[in-house]
Formats: C-alpha cells, structure tokens, sequence
C-alpha cells in the first residue's frame, strides 16, 4: 500500500511554488554610476501612459519619499505649474523641457524622472494590483542619461495598488538609494 504522505509533501510543495510567484515582477536595473554625492538632486516630471489619471504624481511621490527617507536631503521638486498631466493631449516632451530648463537655473546637478506605463487593479475575480515604472537619472546641464531602470510588478489581490508600486520603485532605486548621501 503506497503512503499518502509523498503526495501530500508533492501538493504543499506546488502551493508554496504559486504562492512564491503570485506576486512576479520583472525588473531590469542599471549599474549606478559614480555621481557626486553633494549634488543638488530634483524630481521632474514623470510621464503618464496609462489610463489611470495621475498615475506619473503618484509614482513621483514614492520616488521622491524614497529618496527623502535615504537621506537625499538637497532634493528639490519641480513647480507645480510646470506639469499639467491630460489624458488627451499629452505634452510630456515639453514638460520635460521646461523642467530640465527650471532646474538648470535651479542649480541642480542630477534629476531623477521616468515614465509610468501600468498603474490598475486587473480586472478579473482577483483584482490584482499591477504597476510598471521606468525611471531615469539625468545629467541637468546635458540632458543626458546617466542611469535608467525599467520593472513590472503585481501583487496579491488584497494588496493595495500604492504598496505594490512602492516595492517596485524602492527595487528600481536600489542603486542609486546605496549611493552616498551628504549628511542633513
């Protein structure tokens, strides 16, 4: 006679496998860069490409709180009259030139701002949080890029849409929140 126990042990063993990756994400990181750890950093502009009003100032509030609460204390945010997110005439190109352009005469060295390409609850049974961040550093004075992360995540069903994407964007900034930071 064949012992149950086996099957038993088989079970639990897929259920913790499903539980582990019910929550995936998918996350590609840059290697961060050798930056100045005196510089003035800012948060500019996230662009929205979702549905979901507002989905780039929430992300940019994570971002930015992350950044705040690792001790990035010269980081500055743009004014509120730079950014007017619409969902029909999108002008991200010109947000982001102005707010590179405020934040040169600003004197910022380094500023931090991305995209946000999935913010919802899924629609289904379940109801799944899902959020997908790009984010980006860039060189103030040339515009360039120097560091670029881009992730997907979604939770559980009883997670909320805001704690699933701060996971993300606290994973995504991991790099440059272990960078050096001028004491406060």
């Amino acid at each position: 006679m064949r012992h149950p126990m086996p099957r038993f042990l088989a079970i639990l063993a897929s259920l913790a496998f499903l539980a582990f990756f019910a929550g995936c994400s998918t996350v590609d990181v840059g290697r961060a860069p050798q930056l100045d750890a005196n510089a003035q950093w800012a948060v500019l502009p996230f662009a929205n490409h979702t549905e979901t009003p507002q989905a780039g100032l929430r992300a940019e509030a994570i971002a930015e709180n992350l950044l705040r609460a690792e001790g990035a204390a010269t980081l500055k945010r743009y004014p509120a009259g730079i950014a007017t997110e619409t969902l029909f005439e999108p002008g991200e190109r010109k947000t982001q030139e102005a707010a590179l352009a405020w934040a040169r005469k600003a004197g910022v060295r380094y500023a931090l701002t991305g995209s946000v390409d999935e913010w919802r609850y899924k629609v289904g049974v379940d109801g799944e949080p899902a959020a997908g961040v790009t984010l980006q550093v860039l060189d103030v004075a040339s515009g360039d890029v120097l560091w670029a992360a881009t992730g997907a995540r979604t939770g559980w069903s009883r997670e909320a849409l805001s704690a699933v994407a701060q996971q993300l964007i606290r994973k995504l900034l991991g790099p440059i929140l272990a960078l050096p930071r001028k004491a406060a």
